[in-house]
């Protein structure tokens, strides 16, 4: 009966019948399917997906967060065709994947990755306040990067850590003495730039053009080595991607010493919902900045 409500629900909502329903991999997360979209004669593939149990408003913040990166017009976005969180579904364009990375592609996605940072945002954070991701950590907004790497991402993961028993006291210790410290390992003014959030390599397709797609975004205003930071983390991404990044926006000097630091965060999620060698990365990183 749930399934058969949002299904409706996403039929009503794009305005046409919806057949053929293909499930698809959804990530560690959602359900997916591509589907048939029979609208005023016309057929079209839609991607949608949806979950048993999302976190509040989950998918109206991710359809926000993509229209946010469509705006500036400077790289190609999954494009939201229609949404709700209840009952909860998001309707996507389908993006048609199959072509291979070329130094070409790479370098055009790194010069749109820089276009993109520099359309800005208001604050670090989101103006409208809404949490990021299953672990809901805060976005309230603020005027200071080191001031919302310490309250909004740090020390909150350091908060649930601690209530899941996810990394010992010691290394909880040491994350909260890096948050104490972000002035002075990185100090100075950086202006807020407009975030993907969550830039690993599964969040980029390459369609069968070569032509890099974002999906699946924690947008945010923030620090713009954060998603590079990212890029490397898991790899996936091509070094021309990152020279062509520089070419167009160059890093402060002395980025390369700050990669770990941004990689911080996301490895402690990962720490919390995974374990494994996870801990020990973030307890290395720590030892780096504590």
């Amino acid at each position: 009966m749930v399934q058969e409500q949002w299904r409706e629900a996403a039929s009503t909502a794009l305005g046409g019948s919806l057949d053929h329903w293909q499930g698809i991999g959804g990530g560690d997360f959602a359900s997916a399917w591509t589907v048939v979209l029979q609208l005023n004669g016309k057929e079209r593939t839609v991607f949608v997906k949806t979950h048993a149990n999302p976190p509040p408003r989950h998918f109206t913040t991710e359809a926000n967060g993509l229209r946010w990166l469509a705006e500036p017009e400077v790289m190609p976005v999954a494009e939201v065709l229609a949404v709700s969180d209840d009952p909860p579904f998001l309707a996507l364009g389908f993006i048609e994947e199959g072509g291979r990375r070329s130094a070409a592609g790479e370098a055009a996605f790194g010069r749109a990755l820089a276009h993109l940072h520099a359309s800005g945002a208001p604050a670090f954070g989101r103006e409208v306040r809404r949490s990021t991701g299953s672990l809901g950590l805060p976005n309230d907004p603020l005027d200071n990067w080191q001031a919302f790497y310490a309250e909004r991402r740090l020390l909150p993961l350091v908060r649930i850590a601690a209530e899941r028993r996810a990394l010992p006291p010691p290394v909880l210790a040491g994350i909260e003495a890096v948050a104490g410290k972000l002035t002075d390992i990185v100090p100075g003014d950086e202006t807020p730039a407009r975030l993907h959030g969550d830039l690993w390599a599964g969040n980029r397709l390459v369609d069968i053009e070569g032509r890099s797609w974002l999906i699946d975004p924690a947008a945010h205003g923030g620090h713009r080595e954060f998603d590079l930071a990212m890029m490397r983390l898991f790899g996936g991404f091509g070094e021309e991607a990152f020279a062509a990044y520089h070419e167009v926006n160059p890093l402060e000097p002395g980025w390369q010493s700050r990669v770990d630091l941004h990689q911080l965060a996301p490895l402690i999620v990962h720490a919390i919902k995974f374990g494994g060698h996870y801990g020990a990365e973030v307890a290395r990183v720590v030892d780096r900045y504590a």
